[in-house]
């Protein structure tokens, strides 16, 4: 199963194909307000390979969600492969409409995004090397790192993931390449609601609206 966070290689989990929740209804708390998700899993757009032009400057990543904007910097000097791919899918309206498809809320504390499909094995036709993985011990991944998700080694390509709690248990293998500045919020809002009767998907639909990199 392709586009997967591994811990070691024993973890596997199954996705499914996710329609609007039935948790899509309006609700508010601590300010935060989401709106009923109309979007479902569906065939990715088909894109070129994104050309890269040196240097990679940094970018403000924003994403309109059903709950929310959620704003991130990107890391342009340490991870420019994965910011040039990432924001040419996201200003070519890649993202748009796609469904957040998974939640771990043990041991990894995670929200994945970035596959049309809602599958957990979407992605462009191409994929490009790891970059930036974190170095030492402890809280590599803390609270509001943005990083992509794999199916092994050099296999990047559409679906990242947002941490919204320190102390993820997840081991060197995932490219960092942003940091949440505004949003983190909503994460947190999503992960208290807890995980939907499949097992994979938050209960709370997070759904991307729109995604622009500038």
């Amino acid at each position: 199963m392709k586009r997967k966070i591994i811990i070691g290689v024993a973890l596997l989990l199954t996705t499914v194909l996710l329609q609007p929740s039935a948790h899509a209804g309006q609700k508010s708390v601590s300010g935060i307000t989401c709106k009923a998700s109309t979007a479902v899993g569906h065939a990715p757009m088909k894109l070129d390979v994104p050309k890269i032009s040196r240097p990679v400057k940094d970018k403000t990543f924003k994403l309109e969600t059903n709950c929310g904007n959620i704003v991130f910097k990107t890391f342009g000097s340490k991870a420019p492969l994965t910011v040039t791919a990432m924001s040419y899918l996201a200003n070519n309206k890649y993202f748009d409409n796609s469904i957040c498809h998974r939640m771990v809320t043990s041991g990894i504390f995670i929200i994945q995004c970035g596959d049309p499909t809602a599958s957990g094995s979407g992605g462009p036709a191409w994929s490009y090397p790891d970059e930036n993985l974190p170095t030492g011990t402890g809280n590599t991944y803390p609270a509001g790192t943005v990083a992509m998700a794999n199916s092994g080694p050099n296999t990047n390509g559409s679906q990242f993931f947002f941490t919204f709690k320190d102390g993820s248990q997840l081991g060197p293998n995932y490219t960092i390449w942003g940091k949440v500045i505004k949003g983190l919020d909503i994460l947190q809002f999503i992960a208290s609601k807890g995980i939907a009767a499949d097992g994979v998907a938050p209960a709370q639909a997070l759904s991307i609206i729109s995604a622009k990199a500038s």
